[in-house]
């Protein structure tokens, strides 16, 4: 098993910056690819929408078309952890932000990840 703990979420003003932590504990070498999904309120589990992922081993990463350019996926190995660093955010970023792990190449869907964490809720103000 693996376990998934997320921080730093909070309320940022429109324009601003947050960065994401997602640190991985348990089975940690079973592990291929991170992956981040956020839930909008009002949506239900299964409209989760794809953030980002990043290839645990590589470095690869894939965007979402709505955040390229404004955030960055990376990964610390030695610290089991993947961070999401988010600027120029607007208000339709607002929402629950999940990390996930899986056993399996980098995807975008959420039916492929196994493990994911609690989630940290991610609010900006216009």
């Amino acid at each position: 098993q693996v376990q998934l703990v997320e921080s730093g979420g909070g309320l940022v003003q429109a324009g601003g910056s947050l960065q994401l932590s997602c640190a991985a504990s348990g089975r940690t070498s079973a592990i291929d690819a991170m992956g981040w999904f956020r839930q909008a309120l009002g949506k239900e589990r299964e409209e989760r929408e794809f953030v980002a992922a990043i290839n645990w081993s590589g470095g690869r990463s894939l965007y979402a078309d709505s955040v390229k350019g404004r955030f960055t996926t990376s990964r610390d190995n030695a610290k089991n952890a993947v961070f999401l660093q988010m600027n120029s955010l607007k208000p339709e970023d607002t929402a629950i932000y999940y990390c996930a792990a899986q056993e399996g190449p980098i995807a975008t869907q959420q039916y492929e990840y196994h493990y994911w964490g609690q989630g940290t809720q991610v609010t900006v103000s216009s």
